[in-house]
């Protein structure tokens, strides 16, 4: 008697996902990673994206190794600290992007991280990276920000010096600078800290043009346009293609298809020779320099089953990131021709 075809279903998927355990399993009686697990990231705040990236993708680890891994908020240069003095593999971190923007900017305490660290897999892309106006500002679109900075109007931006947040203002500075030249420098960086501080440099009219995320900031597009904390987007600096695969609702009460006006090849930012900028912002591990290369293996083998079975990328993609996993070989030669690609573009306007 041949057995249903929804038992057949259900024993071949419980089949899979017990191999899938049981690997998971030998991995971390046989893999070097031991003890507790501490991963340090770029960031002090607990209500971010990269803490929540993090959480996400180490819970699933540590449920896999069957290892205590942890998060620990302590901000960039502790986060290096506390990486450089522990070769063991016991201390991790997860940053992004600006682990090299940082150095490309000259900003300090940011080493190139090709050179001084393991660069370990990516997890996820943050497509919200976003540029926001007032409410009722004059400017309804980045193209109106260009042709008035072009003509001769101040634009002030609140961005955070040295990562994601300033290659944004870097590149809409070169492309007016490509398209007007000579009156790039009327757009005027206001340097700060925390999202909490661009936004106050908004509220208080001290700044024109804000970097924020759809994340932190869509809450603020909803409100009434005579309300002082009132915003809309006017960029997002993510690929059609990344936007493209969130979910269908986007964030909050912003759908994706809202969400898509404001990439490219909507809004365009040239950088010349018929390119235009685009930016994703990607998470990844960093390792010390001298830890065991087995600990690589073990993460990028434990990462790729994790992401084969699939969950993950639910949970990612409820939270507004994309998944986005590249073992470390892979993740390291992308980040770098990445990261090559924009300091053409940083180099232009020194």
């Amino acid at each position: 008697m041949s057995m249903p075809r929804l038992s057949l279903t259900l024993t071949a998927t419980a089949l899979a996902t017990s191999l899938a355990l049981g690997s998971a399993a030998a991995l971390a009686a046989d893999g070097p990673l031991r003890g507790n697990i501490r991963v340090v990231i770029g960031s002090s705040s607990t209500g971010g994206d990269t803490y929540q990236n993090s959480a996400i993708v180490v819970d699933q680890l540590s449920e896999a190794l069957d290892l205590n891994m942890k998060v620990d908020a302590v901000g960039v240069s502790a986060a290096y600290r506390a990486l450089d003095r522990d070769p063991r593999g016991n201390t991790l971190m997860i940053f992004h992007d600006q682990a090299y923007l940082g150095n490309q900017y000259g900003v300090e305490g940011y080493k190139d991280p090709f050179e001084n660290y393991i660069i370990g897999p990516t997890i996820a892309i943050n497509p919200g990276n976003a540029y926001l106006v007032p409410k009722d500002s004059p400017y309804q679109t980045l193209d109106d920000i260009i042709e008035a900075v072009g003509s001769g109007e101040t634009v002030r931006v609140a961005i955070q010096p040295g990562g994601v947040s300033e290659i944004g203002y870097t590149a809409l500075k070169n492309a007016i600078r490509i398209e007007h030249p000579g009156t790039e420098d009327n757009l005027v960086a206001v340097n700060t800290g925390s999202q909490a501080d661009k936004n106050q440099l908004l509220f208080d009219d001290q700044a024109d043009l804000i970097n924020g995320s759809v994340q932190a900031n869509e809450q603020y597009t909803r409100l009434p346009e005579d309300d002082q904390k009132a915003m809309r987007f006017v960029w997002l600096t993510a690929r059609h293609d990344t936007l493209q695969q969130a979910n269908e609702e986007g964030l909050g009460q912003t759908d994706r298809e809202t969400l898509l006006q404001f990439v490219e090849p909507n809004v365009e930012v040239t950088m010349g020779e018929g390119e235009n900028f685009a930016f994703d912002k990607e998470f990844f591990f960093l390792y010390n320099k001298d830890m065991n290369p087995e600990i690589v293996e073990q993460i990028d083998a434990t990462l790729e089953e994790i992401y084969a079975e699939g969950e993950i990328q639910e949970t990612q993609k409820t939270s507004f990131f994309i998944p986005d996993f590249m073992p470390s070989d892979e993740a390291q030669a992308h980040l770098r021709e990445k990261a090559d690609r924009y300091a053409e573009i940083i180099d232009s306007i020194k």
